[in-house]
């Protein structure tokens, strides 16, 4: 998701090659979005805008704490949102994500259905 969304960002400022990337670091990062399958199934029924609202706070929430503790152990976050924009917290979220982060965790409520249904 990240590289397409990096990919989208070049796009964005017009660059056709669609350079992409990620860092190392995300893998054990998003490897903790194994955490929110137990929440998923808490809160399975809640109306899909309450739920979109937690998955947005439980994502910030997670990239803010990763990012500081990033930057506490490496001097520095691999994403630095803080030069880019006014709604950065500390360099280490974007309150203009909200919006991506409500509908990424919707969607991912479908994939982790998915999963189930197909699971061995």
């Amino acid at each position: 998701m990240e590289v397409f969304w990096t990919g989208l960002g070049s796009l964005l400022q017009g660059n056709w090659q669609l350079p992409a990337y990620t860092y190392l670091w995300m893998f054990p990062i998003y490897g903790l979005g194994a955490f929110f399958e137990t929440i998923h199934d808490k809160i399975r029924g809640l109306p899909w805008y309450l739920r979109g609202i937690l998955w947005m706070l439980l994502i910030f929430a997670l990239e803010y704490n990763t990012g500081w503790l990033l930057a506490s152990f490496l001097g520095r976050c691999p994403w630095d949102y803080g030069s880019n924009t006014p709604y950065s917290i500390h360099g280490w979220i974007r309150l203009d994500y909200a919006p991506v982060w409500f509908v990424v965790g919707l969607i991912y409520e479908q994939i982790h259905d998915i999963l189930d249904r197909i699971r061995i």
